[in-house]
């Protein structure tokens, strides 16, 4: 085990590790993936037609926090006072109303960047901004309108983000939403502005669409379908995408059962690039979430995945558990923040450590 590790993942991971930490991918070989590393900046970003003052917060992004110098990240995203209103997602920790608490915990859990509103960023940006990247996420669903709608809307603009000294700011697109193609067209042309200004761009690649949820299945999560969403994200010029991570596969063949007809797709989608049986079935987490990666280019554009929600004992073990799947597969890193917040800050802190080990740990590699 490397060195300063605050737990044992194997332990940790209990009688799933082997499964886990011994798979040997059947997909699409590592040695065609653009991994992170120190060098990625360097390596990729470099050959890109991105600005210099883009490739130096990108690496200021790398460097910062408890994962600095190692090309994988871990960010503490806190937008859920708008996404899932304040009361229902501060009210298990109270002190996360105040802003302050949310960049000190990920400061205090050697985050690479703290992701959050302009309203939290804004409100103590020149006490922090220059002690830890700051992402602004401009874009939000909120849940006042009634009945609750579900679009992605601006909640303010590139320069504001520029202003407070964000190295980075961040998006969400329902892709498959009857609002897909208005996002799309506004955070292509908000990214666009971002990379004039120097600011890293990461896209929260998320489908929505009722139809997703058929036979009994819900295929938001799909393989498939999550992997085409990437792929249109890093199509618009994303930095990183972030992603769920996949629990399922088998999107594209449900929804083009009986007689309804939906997109493109071919079975080696599921039999040779996600490890699926022909109709979708089955497949380790490892290869489907390496599905998402590489319709990132390859990994070009790198992938960072979710940890999910906040269920209480189990959470360590879950978010370790998407760690590693997401570090095997060839990912850059977790954006985990309800796990964290919704704890005590030492607590929160702690697990947020736990999620870094596994990228610290040089006996966990690319499957």
């Amino acid at each position: 085990m490397s060195a300063n590790l605050t737990i044992d993942v194997r332990e940790t991971l209990g009688s799933d590790a082997g499964p886990l930490l011994d798979y040997t991918s059947k997909t699409i070989s590592s040695d065609r993936l653009h991994l992170p590393g120190p060098d990625f900046v360097d390596r990729i970003v470099s050959n890109t037609d991105r600005s210099q003052n883009v490739l130096n917060n990108y690496q200021r992004l790398l460097n910062s926090g408890r994962l600095g110098g190692t090309g994988y990240v871990s960010i503490l995203p806190v937008d859920q006072g708008i996404e899932h209103s304040a009361g229902a997602s501060f009210a298990p920790n109270p002190e996360y109303f105040d802003a302050e608490k949310i960049v000190e915990l990920a400061i205090e859990g050697g985050c690479n960047a703290v992701a959050s509103t302009f309203g939290v960023l804004g409100m103590c940006s020149r006490k922090y901004a220059h002690k830890i990247p700051f992402m602004v996420k401009f874009n939000h669903n909120e849940l006042m309108t009634y009945p609750n709608q579900f679009k992605q809307i601006p909640f303010g603009s590139i320069r504001q983000c520029w202003e407070m000294g964000a190295a980075a700011v961040g998006a969400t697109i329902y892709f498959g939403s009857d609002d897909a193609t208005n996002q799309i067209q506004y955070v292509s042309d908000m990214f666009a502005e971002a990379h004039d200004l120097g600011m890293v761009t990461v896209l929260w690649c998320y489908i929505r669409n009722s139809a997703f949820k058929t036979g009994g299945k819900d295929y938001h999560t799909a393989a498939d379908l999550t992997g085409q969403a990437n792929h249109l994200g890093a199509t618009i010029q994303a930095d990183i995408v972030k992603q769920k991570l996949p629990d399922i596969n088998g999107g594209y063949k449900a929804l083009n059962s009986g007689d309804s007809s939906y997109g493109k797709f071919r079975d080696e989608v599921y039999t040779e690039l996600a490890g699926s049986d022909a109709q979708g079935n089955g497949g380790h987490p490892i290869d489907l979430t390496r599905y998402q990666l590489i319709n990132q280019y390859m990994g070009r554009v790198p992938l960072i995945n979710s940890g999910g929600a906040s269920s209480g004992a189990g959470d360590l073990k879950e978010a370790v558990t998407t760690a590693v799947v997401n570090k095997r597969a060839g990912g850059m890193g977790l954006i985990s923040g309800r796990k964290a917040f919704q704890r005590p800050m030492k607590e929160g802190a702690a697990l947020l450590h736990a999620i870094q080990d596994v990228y610290l740990d040089d006996s966990i590699t690319v499957a």
